[in-house]
């Protein structure tokens, strides 16, 4: 699948982007996919491919753009537990200037960038998010009710917390059918059942499972978390999910 790089216009500037999409010309659904804190990088690019590959046109913008192109720090090809803390401690910092404010202003950006796109057709489009990214995945589906038929997010973080502004107190906006795949761990019980309790009010189609045996992390092969089952897992979910709110775009 080819992959392009691109820069998306923002009211903050610009964000640098990857887009994959399938040989051959014509037009496909639209696919936002947020990368997980690590940004993009060559496993984010592969992943962009496959998904292309099943005949979506894959937009990945690096929502860290504030900071700098990606990678924004310098990233080993391997992510081992030895090194995760000391560049997650790097990295955090910038995650906790990017407000819900900055979100849903690139939300708007992003999308009318992938909409307008040759490669893209008409119709609703679907939004993915790893880690991090499924918060950011949901922010932008609850603000963009009437354009996002499908959300998924795996091994989230963020989705449920105690701030007034928590993803899941907006899920009464959301009109996507939803997948969420969990690691063990991600989440509380508590957590879960809030989620899923904020879901069923909102009417729409959703599942909410805990991936067995596995840690967060887990779709991604340049990490210690990594497993192949469960990215196998991912995608027995995400395709389906993808196939039903997307093949009428």
């Amino acid at each position: 699948m080819p992959i392009t790089t691109l820069r998306i216009p923002t009211p903050d500037g610009q964000a640098d982007a990857i887009a994959a999409f399938p040989d051959g010309g014509g037009r496909h659904p639209g696919v936002l996919l947020y990368p997980d804190a690590f940004g993009i990088r060559p496993e984010l690019e592969e992943r962009a491919r496959e998904l292309a590959g099943h005949g979506y046109y894959v937009l990945v913008p690096n929502f860290l753009y504030r900071h700098g192109p990606a990678p924004v720090i310098e990233l080993p090809g391997h992510i081992g537990e030895e090194i995760r803390p000391a560049i997650i401690g790097q990295l955090m910092p910038l995650i906790v200037e990017h407000t819900t404010e900055r979100i849903l202003r690139d939300a708007d950006a992003y999308l009318g960038f992938l909409t307008a796109r040759p490669e893209v057709g008409p119709g609703p489009v679907g939004v993915i998010g790893y880690c991090i990214g499924a918060a950011l995945a949901m922010r932008t589906a609850t603000a963009h009710p009437g354009q996002v038929a499908a959300v998924a997010g795996f091994h989230p973080g963020f989705l449920v917390t105690d701030a007034p502004d928590s993803p899941h107190r907006r899920v009464p906006d959301l009109t996507a059918d939803v997948h969420i795949g969990l690691a063990e761990g991600d989440m509380s019980p508590e957590a879960i059942g809030e989620l899923n309790r904020a879901l069923d009010a909102a009417g729409v189609g959703h599942t909410t499972e805990i991936y067995p045996d596995t840690v967060h992390g887990f779709t991604m092969s340049d990490t210690d978390a990594f497993s192949p089952s469960a990215l196998r897992r991912h995608w027995d979910r995400l395709l389906p999910l993808l196939d039903r709110a997307l093949a009428g775009g």
